[in-house]
């Protein structure tokens, strides 16, 4: 049987749902780091986490992740965020997922509707024969272990709520390496547990897809699929609506150390009039002159969180004639100096 791999397409400016950043905020919080020192560390403004925003960015979450590791000093954070999902968790997906008859299902809808949940990643389901395998392929390849561990914890804990009672262990795998201390990937995942795999997944007994998921209100599952249909669509409008918002970005990352982040320059790296590409920018919402404001914010923060580039060539990477003209810039972003910003991100 052939993979089945979901019907949305990868995202271009992906999110999180709120309810998935609630996890990593309180298992932080829960080991002593405090939100806006946790914020700060990921690069966010200090409010976002408090209270909890209906969304995030993908990539904002994946940091987060991180500086949650970090700041607490937690080598299995991850694995322990993962353990801390509930329903609520993944949103209208998740009570889709209680709704369903059995696990086959479960994991049918999972391929349609996680994005409703977040854009971190996309799952694929491979039966051959007696075995099946739970594939999880993540949109940040270069991200920390804390990630695809959180991401499979949570299916695990997930899935044992399901199904009303514990399943049997699966054979894990992780493209990263084996860390130090394993003890927790068997308690979570049980003894089979590989690491430096070509993929990030889960064999198991294909007969597991037949289990029924004992509570489900099978009932409610035509209303809420219409319901979660309909989310997806409009999501995937969104989507299509930023991409001309992401194409513009990825110009100006190419093209700012260039000194050529300019709107003739981008237009025609994308094959644009000047004309056209102002229109289709201001159909999202936005203008050139605030992409380009954006997108070097986002990386001068980046930028300062790299001990090993000074503030001069921060600045000659974003485009800036000089050093003074990139603090003037970050203070109308921040309020604050760029080395103030890196003076901070230095304290635990």
């Amino acid at each position: 049987m052939p993979t089945r791999s979901p019907a949305s397409v990868k995202p271009t400016a992906g999110r999180v749902a709120g309810a998935y950043v609630k996890p990593p905020a309180e298992l932080a919080v829960e080991r002593g780091v405090a939100l806006p020192a946790l914020a700060l560390a990921a690069g966010l403004p200090e409010t976002p986490l408090s209270p909890v925003p209906e969304s995030l960015a993908a990539a904002d979450y994946v940091r987060l992740l991180d500086a949650g590791a970090q700041l607490a000093q937690h080598p299995h954070f991850g694995l322990h965020v993962g353990e801390r999902v509930k329903l609520g968790t993944y949103s209208v997906y998740g009570l889709i997922l209680l709704s369903c008859r059995d696990l086959g299902q479960v994991f049918q809808q999972t391929l349609r509707y996680e994005s409703l949940a977040h854009d971190l990643g996309r799952s694929a389901l491979q039966v051959q024969g007696s075995i099946a395998e739970y594939q999880w392929h993540s949109h940040f390849p270069q991200a920390s272990r804390h990630l695809a561990e959180s991401v499979f914890a949570g299916v695990r804990v997930f899935g044992n709520w399901l199904a009303g009672s514990p399943l049997p262990p699966a054979a894990v795998s992780f493209t990263h390496s084996a860390p130090t201390d394993t003890s927790e990937y068997r308690r979570i995942f049980g003894t089979d547990v590989t690491f430096g795999a070509s993929l990030n997944g889960a064999r198991f007994n294909a007969a597991l897809l037949a289990l029924p998921v004992p509570n489900a209100d099978v009932g409610l599952y035509p209303v809420l699929r219409q319901h979660a249909e309909q989310l997806l669509q409009a999501k995937l409008r969104l989507q299509d609506n930023a991409s001309i918002t992401t194409l513009v970005r990825a110009s100006l990352s190419r093209h700012l150390a260039q000194d050529r982040a300019n709107l003739a320059s981008v237009a025609q790296d994308l094959n644009l009039t000047q004309r056209t590409l102002q229109r289709k920018l201001s159909a999202t919402g936005t203008s050139f002159q605030q992409v380009r404001d954006q997108t070097r914010q986002e990386l001068a923060l980046s930028y300062l969180g790299q001990r090993d580039l000074s503030l001069t060539d921060i600045a000659f990477l974003l485009g800036y004639q000089d050093q003074s003209a990139f603090t003037h810039a970050f203070k109308e972003w921040t309020g604050g100096t760029p080395g103030g910003y890196r003076d901070k991100l230095g304290k635990p």
